[in-house]
This record gives structure tokens, sequence and C-alpha cells, in this order.
């Protein structure tokens, strides 16, 4: 579910609740500067503004907002017309706002949907958007499509196997079996290595310190972030921000995880055991009988 964080006068909140149900959560902030902190505390797909309470003194927070939180769109909300709502409007373009509903439409909150409910770099689509076409034509099985979107989507919030396999609900030690007999890399693997592509979209923010995405992803501090990253890849957070972008980042992972594997990813059922989870012999037994 995409989150979305709200700055609204509080009688338009329980519109936007009902316009999201069902496409978005709402985290509601009462000022620009609160919104600054949901952003580097919490996931945020979105920011929703009202021209009402942008007035002078707020502005330069909406624009210290776009510029340090680039990866997550701002739309600007109007929900009465009045010449201090076009002005506003006016000034919300200059700070770098770059779109706007007005809710008084009747396809407003249509169109808040479209733009919020699937903004325009969601770091899971992006993804996957790189990864499957990876995988090679045709689709990949759907057990494989599924495994991938499941690790891209919770990776931020999941740090073990464990936790991963409660999730697909699978023995940990069976997920594990059945990634090591099709001569895969561990599921720690892939996982670990996607908690590594998210952290690397966050910082593509720069409002977000490394303590920020430290506690962002999950980590229980950001030395246990630290130390994570020079087991991994002998960096220090800091020389991971600098010298792993996410394009970069996201192709690495691809280069080392995905295109090495493609034959055997692309016959694996990590959900359905078959006969080969029995081992490659059970494979050779079962076509001969």
């Amino acid at each position: 579910m995409v989150t979305v964080c709200t700055v609204l006068p509080p009688p338009e909140r329980p519109r936007i609740d009902a316009a999201g149900d069902g496409c978005f959560d709402t985290l509601h902030a009462d000022s620009l500067r609160e919104a600054l902190y949901v952003a580097r505390r919490r996931r945020v797909d979105a920011m929703v503004i009202s021209v009402h309470r942008c007035d002078g003194e707020a502005l330069p927070g909406v624009a210290r907002f776009v510029r340090e939180f680039p990866a997550i769109p701002a739309v600007a909300l109007v929900s009465r017309h009045d010449r201090e709502a076009t002005e506003t409007l006016l000034r919300l373009g200059a700070t770098g706002v770059r779109s706007a509903v007005d809710c008084t439409e009747p396809d407003g909150w249509r169109r808040l949907r479209d733009i919020v409910g699937h903004p325009a770099s969601p770091v899971a689509g992006r993804i996957l958007a790189h990864l499957i076409p990876a995988l090679g034509d045709p689709s990949p099985p759907e057990e494989t499509r599924l495994f991938f979107e499941a690790v891209a989507r919770l990776a931020p919030a999941l740090s073990t196997v464990r936790g991963l396999a409660r999730h697909l609900r699978v023995r940990p030690s069976t997920l594990m079996s059945r990634f090591h007999r099709a001569g895969i890399p561990s599921p720690k693997s892939y996982l670990a290595g996607m908690r590594l592509l998210h952290a690397s979209f966050l910082f593509q923010n720069p409002g977000l310190s490394v303590s920020d995405v430290a506690y962002r992803m999950d980590y229980s501090s950001p030395q246990s972030f630290g130390r994570h990253l020079r087991t991994v890849l002998g960096v220090t957070a800091g020389e991971f921000r600098r010298r792993f972008p996410f394009a970069v980042a996201l192709a690495r992972y691809i280069d080392l995880l995905i295109i090495p594997y493609r034959e055997a990813l692309r016959a694996f059922h990590p959900f359905n055991a078959g006969s080969w989870d029995q081992g490659p012999s059970a494979v050779a037994v079962s076509r001969a009988g």
C-alpha cells in the first residue's frame, strides 16, 4: 500500500482518507516541519500539500522538502478557488512542485488517486521493471516472479530469511534447501542485496542522513547498518552513498544475482517442491519412470 503524507486543514483530512480507501494510506502532518520529520522517519511515497496551508512563511519549507526529497512526488491540492489560491499555486510551482489537483472538480479525487496511488518512481516498481525482463523471454514462471515481487516489496521491513519465509508461508529450512538444490544463491543473498537497493534509493534524497536511512531500513542502529555494508561490500555508509547510486546498485544486483543464474531461475519453483526438491537424481528417476 502506498503511503501519502499530507499537510492539510483538518476538515479536508477525512475527504482524502475516503479518496485513498483501498488505494493509499495517509499520514497527516500539522506543518511542513512535521512533514519533513515524518519523511525522515517513515516510508513516504508522495506528499499532498494544501495551497491553503502554504502562506509566505511556509513556502521555504515546501522548497526544502522538494530539494531534500526529490524522489517523493509533491502534489498541491486546491479545495476552493480564490485569488490567493491562484497566487500560491504559482509560487509552489517556483519551489519545484510539478503537480496540482483541483478537488472541487468532479474528477479531482480520481485524479489524485491516479497521481499518488501510482507515484512516478516507487522503488519496488523501478526494481522489478529492470529485474523481471533480465530473467529473459518468455516471462519467467509465476513462482519466480512472485518471489522477487515479495522480496522487492518487503525488503525494507524484513532483515532475515526467517521473516521472509514466514511471509511466503514456507519453512526457512525448506526455502534455503530449495535454493541450494537449484544451484542458486541463497535467499539471504537476494534479500540482503535488495535491502541495499532500497537503501541506495533512499540515499537519493539529500534530506536523509545515514542515521535516517538506517532507521528507515529497520536496522537497530546506524552502526549496525555500517557493519552490514562493511561485511557485504567492504565500504562505509558514506562511501556506499557516493559509489553506489541507485542505478549502479540495481545494475550490480542484476549482474551478480540474476543474469548468471537466469536459466536456473527460469526453472525454479520456490513455493512448490516438485520432484526436483528431492535432489537432482529425483528428476532423473521421475523421467525414467
